[in-house]
């Protein structure tokens, strides 16, 4: 009895009012669910639009690379920011992007920080300083656990830059370069017209070499009028790009004037603190994934372009002598102390010695002997 009273106390509601109940209700959990998750309540047709320029020519391996970055943000930012990638020269010079993302003429730039050296030579610091023993890979270590970035930080807003940066890339040591003949020893170098930037300028300059600073896309034609007679650029597939093997058969690989550089991301600062948090996570993780990629592939294209100068170009390769090398560190124990006498430059390059001094001894310490091993494998190749 009581169960048939409590059944009929209980009120049908129409099929169509469940339906309508329903379709809320469920509408209303996918909303918390969406906010569950942190995606913001923004409109996917908002689109912020970001105008980068490279410091690289259009066959640059450089310019490939900092298109990767921009393809990394673009894929990841779901339509809500988009990178447009521009070619060095589209609005500025190679040399001037620093200056075009200061003043909001670029929102973002892809180089590296020795192209603005002339505004203060710690910029070289950050890509192309000395050498205590640490590789790029253990550099940009330094710029993210060492306390480099935060010194990065320092100097823009001392020189009142409106940067943002980020770093990637760690690069393998750059050639000694290119040279009508070999270099056996450092004598073999002094008076030469010879191409490179930054702190390597001091460094070879104390080596009695006349140095001219060139972005990349200027070294061929340089070389050719005889403003210059030998030259360093980055790599084997970069050197192959804008004709290296043209214009001289001598290639010598090994040096210590830019041993652990990496690329330099910049925005200007206005433009980028106005993005959403997740955006400035994709724009900085984006560098990192690009990092890996970036020194992968090169891994892969430096080797094979190197064979292919030596064996299709008939360039003649060389290891830079060990003795040009010693120089190299005793001019930079000259170079150095001068410098020092800034108290930021001073500053920066203690920073940067303790934490090589540390990283550097596990690496080396640790490290397998893999010239023990490639000699075993492939006797005779190296000749070293």
């Amino acid at each position: 009895m009581e169960k048939q009273e409590v059944k009929k106390s209980v009120k049908r509601e129409p099929a169509a009012g469940r339906r309508k109940f329903l379709k809320t209700a469920a509408a209303a959990a996918g909303a918390a669910t969406v906010a569950t998750i942190g995606f913001p309540m923004v409109s996917r047709a908002e689109t912020t639009i970001i105008k980068m320029q490279g410091a690289w020519g259009a066959k640059d391996i450089f310019n490939e690379m900092a298109e990767d970055y921009v393809k990394r943000v673009n894929e990841m930012a779901g339509g809500r920011l988009k990178i447009q990638y521009l070619l060095s020269g589209a609005v500025v010079k190679s040399f001037q992007v620093m200056d075009a993302v200061n003043k909001g003429v670029l929102d973002a730039g892809h180089q590296v920080a020795v192209y603005w050296y002339g505004k203060s030579k710690v910029a070289s610091l950050f890509g192309t300083g000395p050498v205590f023993g640490q590789n790029a890979h253990q550099g940009l270590a330094w710029m993210y656990y060492g306390g480099g970035l935060e010194l990065y930080q320092e100097l823009l807003e001392a020189l009142g830059l409106n940067i943002v940066g980020f770093f990637c890339m760690p690069m393998p040591t750059q050639p000694l370069g290119w040279f009508k003949n070999p270099i056996e020893k450092s004598e073999d170098m002094k008076g030469l017209k010879y191409r490179t930037v930054g702190l390597a300028a001091d460094l070879m300059q104390e080596m009695g070499v006349k140095v001219t600073q060139l972005p990349g896309g200027e070294i061929v034609p340089a070389l050719e009028r005889g403003v210059i007679e030998a030259f360093e650029y980055n790599n084997p597939t970069s050197d192959r790009s804008f004709g290296a093997q043209d214009v001289s058969k001598v290639y010598m690989l090994g040096s210590y004037h830019q041993a652990a550089e990496f690329f330099e991301v910049i925005f200007n600062k206005t433009k980028y603190d106005a993005l959403a948090d997740e955006q400035k996570a994709i724009l900085r993780y984006s560098a990192e994934a690009a990092s890996s990629d970036n020194f992968w592939k090169g891994q892969d294209r430096y080797s094979a372009d190197l064979q292919w100068l030596k064996n299709e170009a008939g360039v003649k390769v060389y290891r830079t002598p060990k003795g040009v090398m010693e120089d190299q560190l005793k001019a930079w124990d000259t170079v150095l102390p001068e410098l020092e006498k800034d108290p930021f430059f001073a500053k920066v390059v203690k920073s940067y010695k303790e934490f090589a001094h540390r990283v550097a001894y596990y690496e080396l310490m640790n490290a397998a002997d893999y010239k023990l091993a490639y000699d075993h494998y492939f006797p005779g190749e190296l000749g070293f």
